[in-house]
């Protein structure tokens, strides 16, 4: 967003620690971002609150992977919302933004006035990390679970990888003063630094599925509850932030933990679609499956879910029998 409403801190993660609690974390606030994902679809409000969860989620966990790495959090369900997908893609270079784009797919005519995560039926929450050509990616699941999606990767982190962490957020649209209503989001993402827990190892914990309670222990355990306990007390306003720059509400939450701030990951709305990648994923069809693909208007067209482009090809040329594929 380039209006009025642009604050110095949206639009930003700030990655920060707890030297006295030994713990890390991330306050992420979210303006343009969202008004660029959301704007590209006219979404029902269950919908539009699951997106907006989902992509300040990502935000917060994606600041930590490195350059030109690619995250994706996944949903899939058997509810009305049946799938929500976003991408966080690091910079190409030291000091650019990050990129983030998200998207759903749903029923509309199954939406019921439940809460958004009732609109989520059995399934999982997935979390995907890409480290670029040559490298396996990695994949972790858990099920849908906790009540909201910030539930689930809190289950995800605790299960995976033995970490204990916990999320904060808030988000909605936000109608201040003289300036037209948009979206805002702001959360924090607090973590215990990584240590192989004895007790994780074993498996041992509270009940069937690994919880953050069950891997902290002795002076851990009282460091992260001391550390909750201080987090309680933020208020959905402070973690949107029009009014509170996130080094304030570090302080204001922390001030006894000695939190130290890193440099600040700006984010912004961006897409990775482009027609080469539209034609290479119709590279593997055949003239045959070309032709049931070509509109009445005798064009072959593909839209992004994800920032809506469109795009128009001629059907001669893409699939890999299409004019010139062979030539040398």
């Amino acid at each position: 967003m380039t209006d009025g409403t642009q604050i110095a801190w949206d639009d930003s993660v700030l990655p920060f620690q707890l030297d006295n609690a030994d713990m890390r974390g991330r306050v992420a606030r979210l303006d343009g971002v969202l008004e660029g994902i959301l704007r590209q679809h006219d979404y029902p409000a269950q919908v539009e609150a699951l997106v907006a969860e989902m992509a300040l989620l990502t935000a917060l966990i994606g600041q930590t992977i490195k350059l030109r790495w690619k995250l994706s959090l996944q949903v899939q369900s058997k509810g009305p919302v049946r799938m929500i997908a976003t991408d966080y893609y690091g910079p190409e270079k030291e000091g650019e933004a990050a990129r983030i784009r998200a998207y759903a797919s749903y029923d509309a005519d199954r939406l019921t006035d439940a809460t958004p995560f009732e609109q989520i039926g059995d399934g999982y929450f997935a979390i995907m990390i890409d480290q670029g050509e040559g490298m396996k990616p990695y994949q972790g699941i858990t099920p849908l679970a906790g009540g909201s999606l910030a539930a689930c990767a809190e289950t995800y982190f605790a299960q995976s990888e033995q970490l204990p962490t916990r999320f904060a957020i808030s988000f909605g649209r936000s109608t201040e003063a003289a300036a037209a209503e948009h979206w805002r989001a702001g959360g924090i993402m607090l973590q215990h630094m990584p240590k192989a827990s004895p007790f994780a190892a074993k498996g041992e914990g509270t009940g069937e599925a690994l919880v953050a309670s069950d891997l902290v222990h002795g002076d851990e355990e009282e460091n992260w509850n001391r550390v909750n306990i201080l987090l309680d007390t933020v208020e959905d306003l402070e973690l949107i932030g029009p009014s509170v720059p996130p080094n304030d509400l570090l302080i204001r939450l922390f001030s006894e933990e000695s939190p130290r701030v890193f440099d600040a990951q700006a984010v912004r709305f961006g897409c990775s679609c482009s027609e080469d990648r539209v034609r290479q994923s119709l590279s593997i069809y055949s003239a045959r499956d070309i032709e049931k693909m070509t509109t009445d208007e005798g064009r072959v067209t593909a839209d992004c879910q994800f920032c809506g482009a469109h795009y128009d090809l001629d059907p001669a040329t893409v699939g890999f029998e299409a004019q010139g594929a062979n030539d040398s």
